[in-house]
């Protein structure tokens, strides 16, 4: 500043400060109450807002003031509304440039809402608001239903074409997204809900998960992608209880993860029960399916027990199968876990095996065995006496040796096997002294005769529980088509016993079992049995020394003789000796060859018959014999 004017301005500073100073302040207020045309304009174009909210329920313009410029927004309900609001902004004095970004309410099809969480503390709205409610009132409706502490934005073009009850909708999925974490979206498309996220926590997912079973009403759920929460502790745990089933527990990441986990515990268990216990949750680098293969490989050497990932460790506790599980335990969480774990403590038990469990189960195509044998020489009658009557179903062979197996428990094991082999599948465990069937028989009659039968077979000192039902209701067919289907059954399945013999053969069963079945179906049908003859000069085979013993091993014991009381007992005794007491039962002589031969063939088929539920008078043997032929060997017939 030059020197004058340095001069002028204290010679001004000295006027002003002579005047009175009630004098400055009254100027001073009067300055103040002059509004600024920037204020002029914001009152001027707040104004022109609140007139577009006569008979709207509430103004459809929004202005906001940027200096002197003007920004319009908002959907008019006609075009001649939208431009009068626009001329009224446009003729405010002192407004220099005027933004529009107005529209007018059209009809949206289909009406599309989204809200998204971008950031913690604020949603954003976007897409088509219904015009019939007004932008501030539908954000007071969404306002108790914010994340906490959360902002909403509203983006949205007012229009038409709303669903009703939109509100409850628009609520509904507000209020999802406070149960997940920032980057998730909801979309309310017409009727439509859809929800995208991941959970914030483990109680968050549940409470997603009880949400979603409750759309409001008049909505559907569309696509639903919640990912589960990321857990720090993530843990997988498998707990084996004495009857062999399994209860998982920890977290797992996904459907796919959690039924391939299933699918391998369900093996594991070999029918026992699985109880699912575990949550949805996410672990980073974390492959469950993997890690559950190698838990439930160390479950299954245990009769009892616990096995856990946690902490990044995988710890054993419990009692083991037997004393040789306890080393296969240990070399598996020495070798056999997957990359990326490390093995934990491990505290197990081998006590003796109480009670001593055998399991035998029979699928459509497989029969599997498990628990415990006494010595090798059990394992092969059991197995010889399965494949003797089992043709197509392969043997899966899981037992152990192990001592410990009751009194009795061979003969209890054979009458029970015998049974299992005339179901069309079911279960044989042997606990203890306890004995338990279950299955499907072919006939009701063969499932009620087993209810009597089995228990009576049973050593002393055992019980037996039968729970076989008489599988599918019976289908009628007419003679023709039983005897097309019968022809059908054993077309290419000549049914040939070895030379002299009367033993049936392996692949005799699935036939016999095809034709008892079709029995059922044909009730006014009997079957008729016609044995064959051996061929000229036909030698009989070698015995099979494993059959035999099988054989000897379920043949009944002699009862032992009462002790002596007397010496007129033991007169009587030496003359009963003299003279051997008729057995309860003729055994069977020789088999000579001729009809004698082919009728006996005959009837060894009608036993099977039998068994297999065929009633005693559906299923007979004929007086006569046939020739042996490639193409036939047993001849079987419906006769009316």
């Amino acid at each position: 500043m030059s020197l004058p004017s340095l001069s002028l301005f204290r010679t001004r500073l000295g006027w002003l400060a002579g005047l009175p100073a009630l004098v400055l302040i009254g100027a001073g207020t009067a300055y103040l109450a002059v509004p600024s045309i920037e204020d002029q304009i914001a009152r001027a174009a707040a104004e022109v807002a609140r007139t577009t909210g006569e008979g709207q329920p509430e103004p459809w313009l929004r202005v906001s003031v940027q200096g002197r410029d003007l920004v319009a927004a908002g959907e008019a309900p006609q075009a001649p509304d939208r431009e009068a609001a626009l001329g009224r902004l446009a003729g405010i004095e002192g407004a220099r440039h005027l933004t529009d970004r107005t529209g007018v309410i059209e009809e949206a099809s289909p009406f599309v809402w989204t809200v998204e969480r971008p950031a913690a503390d604020r949603l954003e709205s976007a897409g088509s608001r219904p015009a019939e409610i007004g932008a501030f009132e539908l954000a007071q409706r969404l306002k108790p239903v914010l994340p906490r502490e959360a902002t909403l934005e509203d983006k949205t073009r007012a229009a038409r074409g709303a669903p009703p009850d939109f509100p409850d909708a628009a609520a509904y999925a507000v209020e999802r997204l406070s149960d997940l974490t920032t980057g998730s979206v909801a979309t309310v498309n017409d009727t439509v809900i859809s929800i995208r996220g991941a959970a914030a926590s483990l109680a968050a997912y549940d409470a997603l998960r009880t949400a979603l079973a409750r759309p409001p009403e008049g909505f559907s759920l569309g696509t639903i992608e919640i990912l589960p929460p990321v857990v720090a502790d993530i843990r997988l745990t498998v707990e084996r209880r004495p009857d062999g089933s399994l209860e998982l527990g920890g977290h797992v990441a996904s459907p796919e993860a959690r039924a391939a986990i299933r699918a391998a515990a369900a093996e594991t268990a070999e029918g026992a029960a699985v109880d699912d216990r575990m949550q949805d949750a996410r672990g980073l680098g974390l492959d469950a399916p993997t890690l559950a293969t190698s838990l439930l490989k160390v479950a299954t050497l245990l009769h009892e027990g616990r096995v856990a990932y946690e902490g990044g460790l995988v710890s054993v506790s419990g009692n083991a199968l037997d004393a040789g599980a306890v080393g296969e335990i240990e070399a598996l969480m020495r070798d056999g876990l997957p990359a990326g774990t490390r093995a934990g403590s491990i505290a197990l038990t081998a006590r003796p095996i109480t009670p001593y469990v055998l399991r035998v189960r029979r699928s459509e195509d497989r029969v599997t065995v498990s628990g415990h044998l006494p010595d090798e020489a059990a394992r092969e009658t059991l197995l010889a006496r399965l494949r003797s009557r089992l043709f197509r179903e392969a043997v899966q062979d899981k037992a152990r040796l192990a001592s410990g197996a009751p009194d009795g428990f061979a003969a209890a094991a054979g009458a029970g096997l015998d049974a299992l082999t005339t179901l069309s599948g079911g279960e044989l465990i042997i606990a203890g002294t306890r004995l338990s069937l279950s299955g499907t028989s072919l006939y009701p009659e063969a499932a009620a005769r087993l209810s009597r039968t089995l228990p009576a077979a049973m050593p002393a000192g055992w019980s037996a529980d039968v729970s076989v039902s008489g599988g599918d209701p019976v289908v009628r067919l007419d003679p023709q088509e039983c005897g097309r289907r019968l022809a059908e059954r054993i077309a290419g399945h000549p049914l040939r016993f070895a030379p002299g013999s009367t033993a049936l053969a392996a692949d005799f069963y699935p036939i016999l079992d095809a034709v008892a079945a079709l029995a059922r179906d044909c009730p006014s049908e009997r079957i008729e049995i016609v044995g064959h003859l051996d061929a000229p000069n036909a030698k009989p085979p070698e015995p099979d020394p494993i059959a035999a013993d099988a054989a000897r091993e379920s043949a009944p014991k002699p009862k032992p003789a009462p002790p002596k009381k007397a010496a007129k007992d033991d007169k009587k005794a030496s003359k009963a000796e003299a003279k051997p007491a008729a057995p309860e039962k003729p055994e069977p002589g020789p088999v000579e060859t001729g009809a004698d031969l082919a009728r006996a063939r005959a009837l060894a088929v009608v036993d099977y018959l039998q068994k297999a539920g065929v009633p005693l008078d559906r299923a007979t043997a004929a007086e006569s014999a046939s020739p042996l032929t490639e193409r036939q060997g047993v001849g079987l017939a419906l006769r009316s």
